[in-house]
């Protein structure tokens, strides 16, 4: 099993970072959205997968951590955006030479849980996803290597059931929130 121990400092913040720079990928897609709506969402994910503690060591180290934001200022949404999509698929890669198949797979699911829960936080217009946060989310689900929609197939109002899940403690995150 892999954990912190495996990375040095700057790869274990480079995997840390990964979740929530989806989460503010999926928050600045459509404007209007509520940063405090969306942060508790995120912290919802983290909190049930904190409960599900002792399935995959490397998730449980990743959720015991404060989640960790890119603090940069961008210029632009686009530029944070971009910055975000290349750091996901950098974390994966990295994940891809140091972890498990099963525990890269962990790290996918619970990135695209996470977008998924922020996505659906703030009810914009009646409408609980929006165009621009799906489409968001389909980026990050490339970037993270996912290219087949039937393997994360989103609706207007995604389930995390819909999202295809191994036995591991992300199953349980998606269907607890």
């Amino acid at each position: 099993m892999t954990g912190r121990a495996d990375f040095t400092e700057e790869e274990w913040e480079l995997v840390l970072e990964g979740p929530p720079s989806a989460g503010m990928i999926v928050l600045t897609a459509q404007r209007g959205g509520s940063f405090r709506e969306s942060s508790i969402a995120m912290e919802k994910v983290y909190v049930e997968a904190r409960r599900q503690h002792g399935e995959s060591e490397l998730l449980d180290e990743i959720v015991a951590a404060k989640p960790e934001r890119d603090h940069t200022r961008y210029h632009s949404v686009e530029e944070l955006k971009q910055h975000g999509l290349q750091h996901l698929r950098e974390a994966v890669e990295l994940l891809e030479r140091k972890a498990t198949a099963a525990e890269v797979e962990d790290y996918r699911r619970f990135v695209l849980t996470l977008a998924d829960k922020v996505a659906n936080a703030y009810r914009e217009g009646g409408e609980k996803v929006s165009d621009a946060e799906r489409a968001a989310i389909e980026e990050i689900a490339a970037s993270l290597g996912k290219t087949d929609r039937s393997e994360h197939e989103l609706s207007s109002r995604a389930r995390p059931s819909q999202i295809p899940h191994s036995a591991t403690c992300v199953q349980r995150v998606g269907r607890a929130l």
